[in-house]
C-alpha cells in the first residue's frame, strides 16, 4: 500500500492538467491510464506504422501568457506548435470561408461576399470581440475559474467593466443577436456559426447560449496551433514533467472500482498495486465516475443527465495520396454538403490533414482525421446490426461529402473507420461520447459555476464539467481543480 497526496484517474486533458499542476505545487499524485499512452480522446495512436490522432487536431492556447505554451516554457518541453494561417477552411456547395488569425482579416472574408450587409456585420464582430475579451481570460488565468468563492468573486467584480457586453446576452441564443443585427439572413454568416458552434460548443447558432458562443468564435485568434507529430507530442511532454517532479504515472493500468477507506481516505487497486489518497481526481464521463465510486451522488446523476444530450462520432482514419500542389503544411478543411440539414451524419465532416511525411509510414502519402457527429441515442438503441449499419451509413456519408467538397483529398491509400462503439472500447467512455455538454442557451449550466456537491475528496475533471469542451478547457478546468486541492 502507497499512500500519496491525489490519485487521478484517467489522463485525458483534464487528467493531465491537473496531475501537472498538483506536482508542481510538492503534491505527491499517483496518475492511472487504461491505455498505454496519456491523451484520451486528444491523443495520437500508431497503427501499421502510421500515427494518426485520435480526435481533436486544431489546439489553441499557444500564445504568450497562455496555458499551453507557459506549461511548454516552465518545463523546457520539445513541443512544436506550427500557426496557420489559415487555420481553418470551410467549403460550402457555394462558398468557401477561411478563418483568418487577424479579426480584420476575417471580418473582410465575410465583407467581401456578395450581398454582405457591412455594416451589420461590423457591429457583430464588436461585439463578438468584446465578448470574447471577457471570457476568454478565464482560461489563461485559471484563478478566475469556477467554483467561486470570496476570494474569485472579488476578482470577477474587479472586472465586472468587462462583463458589461455579457448582461443582455446571458441565456439568450446567439440567433438572437444574428436578428438584432440583421444578419439572420446572411447565409455564409449563419453557416459559418453553424459549424463552428457545432464543433466547440456542440450544438447550432439557433440553439447555442451567446456568450458561449460568441467567445468560442475567438477560437482562431487565440494561439490557435497544430502540434506537429500530433497532440499527443504535448501529452507525452506533460507526462514527462509530471514524472520529473515526482509523480507516478502508470500506464495500461485501467482502475476497476475505487473505496473509501474508515478513515476517510480513498483506496485504488491498478496494475496489481493499491494506493490510498486524501483526493481523488477522476477524469471520467459522469456515468463511469458513478459505476467506478460504487454510489450515484445527485450532482453526478445531474450531469450525466445533460451530458446524454450531447453526441458521439464517427471517424475516417485515413492515409490519403495528396494532390500535387499540396502545401506541404498541415491543414484543416471543414466541409458541409447541405447547409440546409444538421450539421451531423456525415453531412458536416471535419479534415485534419497532417503535414507531408508527417506520422507516416508510406513517404509522400498524408494522413488524415476525419471526424462527424452522431446521435447516440440512435446509435445506442439499436441492436450490434443496427449500430453496425447506422455507422457504415454515416461512413458512407463522410466519405460522399469529402467527394463533392474536397476531391482533391479522395485518393485513399488506406483507411481505418471509427465509430461509437470505438470510442467506448478504445478510452472507455459509455456510449462513445464525445466533446462534453452542449452548451445550449439557457441558465441552467450556471449551476456549475458554484462547484458540485460531490463525497468528499472526490473532483471531477474533463469536457462534462465546466468549462468543458475543448483540450485547453479541460486542461485549464484540470488546472483549477489542482489549485483547490493544493488550496485546501
Amino acid at each position: 500500500m502507497k499512500d500519496v497526496d491525489a490519485i487521478v484517474v484517467g489522463l485525458g486533458f483534464g487528467g493531465l492538467g491537473a496531475a501537472l499542476t498538483l506536482a508542481e505545487g510538492g503534491a505527491r499524485v499517483a496518475c492511472f491510464e487504461r491505455l498505454g499512452y496519456a491523451g484520451g480522446c486528444a491523443c495520437t495512436f500508431e497503427h501499421g506504422g502510421d500515427r494518426f490522432e485520435g480526435g481533436a487536431t486544431l489546439f489553441s492556447g499557444f500564445d504568450e501568457g497562455q496555458l499551453f505554451l507557459r506549461w511548454i516554457d516552465r518545463h523546457a518541453m520539445e513541443v512544436v506548435a506550427e500557426r496557420l494561417d489559415p487555420p481553418l477552411e470551410l467549403r460550402l456547395p457555394d462558398v468557401t470561408v477561411r478563418a483568418r488569425r487577424d479579426r480584420a482579416a476575417m471580418r473582410a472574408e465575410f465583407e467581401s461576399l456578395p450581398g454582405a450587409p457591412v455594416e451589420g456585420l461590423r457591429r457583430f464582430f464588436r461585439l463578438q470581440e468584446r465578448v470574447a475579451a471577457a471570457l476568454w481570460p478565464t482560461l489563461d488565468d485559471t484563478r478566475l475559474l469556477p467554483p467561486v468563492d470570496v476570494k474569485r468573486a472579488l476578482r470577477h467584480t474587479l472586472r465586472l467593466p468587462k462583463y458589461l457586453p455579457l448582461a443582455r446576452l446571458v441565456g439568450r441564443p446567439l440567433m438572437r443577436v444574428l436578428e438584432r443585427y440583421g444578419l439572420a439572413d446572411f447565409a455564409p454568416l449563419v453557416h459559418w456559426l453553424d459549424a463552428q458552434c457545432q464543433i466547440t460548443i456542440q450544438c447550432s447558432a439557433r440553439e447555442a447560449e451567446a456568450p458561449f458562443a460568441l467567445a468560442a468564435l475567438d477560437y482562431h485568434h487565440r494561439g490557435a496551433v497544430h502540434v506537429r507529430g500530433g497532440i499527443g507530442e504535448l501529452a507525452n511532454a506533460l507526462v514527462v514533467a509530471i514524472s520529473a517532479l515526482g509523480g507516478d504515472v502508470r500506464y495500461n493500468a485501467p482502475v476497476r472500482k475505487v473505496q473509501r477507506t474508515l478513515d476517510g481516505m480513498w483506496q485504488v487497486r491498478a496494475a496489481r498495486e493499491e494506493f490510498r489518497a486524501p483526493h481523488l481526481v477522476l477524469n471520467l464521463l459522469p456515468r463511469d465516475a458513478m459505476r467506478l465510486l460504487g454510489e450515484e451522488p445527485r450532482a453526478l446523476r445531474r450531469l450525466e443527465e445533460r451530458t446524454e444530450t450531447g453526441w458521439s462520432a464517427a471517424m475516417l482514419f485515413r492515409i490519403v495520396q495528396p494532390p500535387e500542389d499540396a502545401p506541404a503544411k498541415p491543414m484543416h478543411l471543414e466541409l458541409v454538403a447541405d447547409p440546409s440539414r444538421p450539421f451531423l451524419e456525415g453531412n458536416h465532416v471535419f479534415l485534419s490533414i497532417g503535414a507531408e511525411d508527417e506520422g507516416v509510414a508510406r513517404p509522400g502519402t498524408r494522413r488524415m482525421t476525419v471526424s462527424t457527429h452522431v446521435d447516440p441515442a440512435r446509435y445506442g438503441d439499436a441492436d450490434p446490426e443496427g449500430q453496425a449499419a447506422y455507422a457504415s451509413a454515416v461512413q458512407c456519408e463522410m466519405r460522399s461529402t469529402i467527394r463533392a467538397l474536397a476531391p482533391e483529398w479522395g485518393t485513399v491509400v488506406r483507411e481505418l473507420p471509427g465509430s461509437p462503439r470505438t470510442f467506448r472500447r478504445w478510452v472507455g467512455r459509455t456510449g462513445g461520447l464525445v466533446g462534453g455538454i452542449p452548451r445550449r442557451a439557457g441558465l441552467g449550466q450556471y449551476r456549475d459555476v458554484f462547484g458540485h456537491r460531490l463525497p468528499r475528496g472526490v473532483h471531477l475533471v474533463g469536457d462534462s464539467v465546466f468549462p468543458g469542451q475543448s483540450t485547453l478547457a479541460t486542461a485549464a478546468g484540470g488546472a483549477r481543480v489542482a489549485a483547490g486541492i493544493l488550496g485546501a
